[in-house]
């Protein structure tokens, strides 16, 4: 019932003999357009099922093709947007109507101004990203690595999430949103943290300035960490780079949709409190050293110096203490 099939250079793998005779049919189409059977890409697939149409069957030839290819330890090319838009009408137009809804949106989404531009550059790569068809949950696993995109017009524009290639829907595949554009533009804010060590109080100087933040994009580091963070009220990043919840995806795209999005404006600092009352001089019989004022003023004068920054200090750690609570709910929603 089972037969053995050699993989092109890779270990043999087992398929009942009604899937082989799908598997054959597969390595023999790619023989004769010269390409290896093992790894196939999504695109090679895609073509195959084009090239071979059989609507009631091509599911079943989809699944054959990926056992194989996970049986001999390679990425199943079924499992890509690409494939799957292809064997569900459905699903694409469901996309479609999406992107028709989140286009427009996204052309209102401002990127400069502090902290509204810093938040704006976030939130329009993440409504790209919904509306081409990737889950709120993989958007939350994204990694910097996981995502690339060349090409700086519709007709060379190509969007790459975890190796796959991201087939724009109509609405997103034109000038007007410019998807290249907002993903560099992220990358910018990016690379800057990643030039200042994180510290966001110079990337809030440059917005405040008009928001240029051209090059940057060149000290953009794809590697381990998340591709989106968090950003507390007053335009902070986390210290240690934690990505967004899937959940909080979900609303910061379901606000977009509603026009209901937060106007990102920084808070009010804290009205200090007037002088202190003024209290009546204490009597005394007791004689001063000569230079007690000279030294009374050398020390106030110290310690003006010494602390001049403690407000700032205090602010930042007000700062952090929000950014941990909001941190310690998204871990609690999570539990719960």
């Amino acid at each position: 019932m089972y037969a053995t099939t050699p993989g092109a250079g890779a270990p043999s793998f087992r398929l009942s003999a009604r899937d082989q005779h799908v598997w054959a049919l597969f390595a023999d189409w790619c023989a004769a357009t010269n390409q290896p059977s093992t790894p196939a890409t999504p695109h090679q697939l895609a073509r195959f099922l084009h090239d071979n149409p059989a609507p009631a069957t091509q599911r079943r030839r989809v699944s054959v093709i990926n056992t194989a290819h996970r049986r001999q330890g390679h990425p199943a090319p079924g499992s890509s947007e690409e494939i799957r838009r292809a064997l569900n009408t459905a699903r694409a137009a469901r996309l479609e109507r999406l992107s028709a809804l989140v286009a427009p949106r996204i052309t209102q989404v401002p990127v400069t101004g502090w902290p509204a531009g810093l938040f704006g550059r976030r939130d329009a790569l993440i409504l790209v990203l919904a509306a081409a068809g990737v889950g709120f949950e993989q958007i939350a696993r994204l990694r910097r690595r996981d995502v690339t995109v060349t090409g700086d017009n519709p007709v060379s524009l190509r969007l790459t999430v975890i190796g796959d290639r991201i087939v724009l829907p109509a609405a997103l595949d034109s000038p007007e949103i410019a998807v290249a554009t907002i993903y560099r533009r992220w990358t910018e804010v990016l690379g800057f943290l990643d030039r200042n060590h994180g510290a966001t109080r110079p990337l809030a100087d440059h917005f405040k300035a008009g928001g240029d933040l051209s090059g940057f994009d060149a000290a953009y580091q794809p590697d381990d960490r998340p591709l989106l963070t968090s950003i507390n009220r007053w335009g902070h990043t986390p210290l240690i780079p934690a990505p967004l919840t899937a959940r909080a995806i979900t609303t910061i795209t379901q606000a977009h949709l509603s026009g209901r999005t937060p106007a990102h404006t920084i808070p009010q600092r804290r009205a200090r409190s007037a002088s202190a009352p003024t209290t009546p001089p204490i009597e005394s019989d007791h004689s001063l050293d000569p230079r007690y004022y000279e030294r009374g003023i050398e020390a106030r004068r110290d310690a003006h110096q010494g602390l001049s920054d403690v407000t700032d200090l205090l602010d930042d750690i007000e700062d952090r203490a929000d950014q941990l609570l909001a941190e310690l709910l998204g871990i609690l929603d999570k539990v719960t």
